[in-house]
């Protein structure tokens, strides 16, 4: 089994755990509220708007044994540079506050998320953050244009409040053989196990993120009740 596959089957408990999510959940039976979904994208800004840092960060702490990884952090860098701005013309477009959300702060799950991101980098090993690449991409993949299908049916909204979530899943599709490439070229078993470690913190983290994401009125007061 190459490194790729066992990346995956080591945190598939991890990835069934964030999917598993309830508003997850709901969203993809197209329970959904605009609370909610404007919610998540302020928390997509305040993570997006990190990633081109944190792949330059990664690039710059690279040890010389992982030098071929740099070409290919340029590689990402060029791709993601400016997803924070569609999502603001996401949140705009779906009748919310986009500079109220460039101006604002991220909730405390987004905000450790990224600082564990950044703290991967500078304490750990760097190339873990590819296991921050990992969750982002994969989730992207799995879900991101169902739910935007879902979305949308239920808010009916233009599908100009979808560029982030449509544009990143067909992106993240078009990303997952190149990752799994970068993947399988990790032959040192400490850079492997950096990988797989932040890939299981990352998937907690960004689990977080959507537990605290509010639930449309009526699930939220269910949830209430059984507490």
């Amino acid at each position: 089994m190459d490194f790729h596959d066992r990346l995956l089957a080591s945190t598939a408990e991890a990835r069934a755990d964030l999917i598993a999510t309830p508003i997850i959940e709901r969203t993809l039976r197209g329970e959904v509220a605009l609370e909610g979904y404007l919610a998540f994208l302020g928390e997509a800004y305040h993570h997006v708007r990190h990633t081109a840092s944190l792949l330059a960060s990664c690039k710059g702490r690279l040890p010389a044994r992982l030098a071929w990884l740099a070409p290919e952090l340029d590689h990402y860098i060029a791709e993601e540079t400016g997803h924070d701005e569609w999502i603001l013309g996401d949140i705009a477009a779906a009748g919310g506050d986009a500079a109220a959300v460039r101006n604002g702060q991220p909730r405390p799950a987004t905000e450790l998320m990224v600082a564990y991101a950044y703290d991967t980098i500078a304490r750990g090993n760097p190339v873990g953050f590819f296991g921050m690449v990992l969750v982002l991409e994969g989730t992207s993949v799995a879900l991101a244009l169902h739910a935007a299908d879902r979305i949308q049916q239920a808010l009916r909204l233009p599908d100009d409040a979808f560029t982030y979530l449509r544009s990143h899943g067909e992106l993240d599709v078009e990303h997952t053989a190149h990752f799994a490439r970068l993947m399988n070229l990790l032959d040192d078993p400490l850079d492997q196990q950096a990988v797989v470690h932040a890939a299981r913190m990352f998937y907690r983290l960004y689990g977080e993120l959507f537990r605290g994401l509010p639930l449309p009125a009526a699930h939220r007061s269910a949830e209430e009740a059984v507490a």
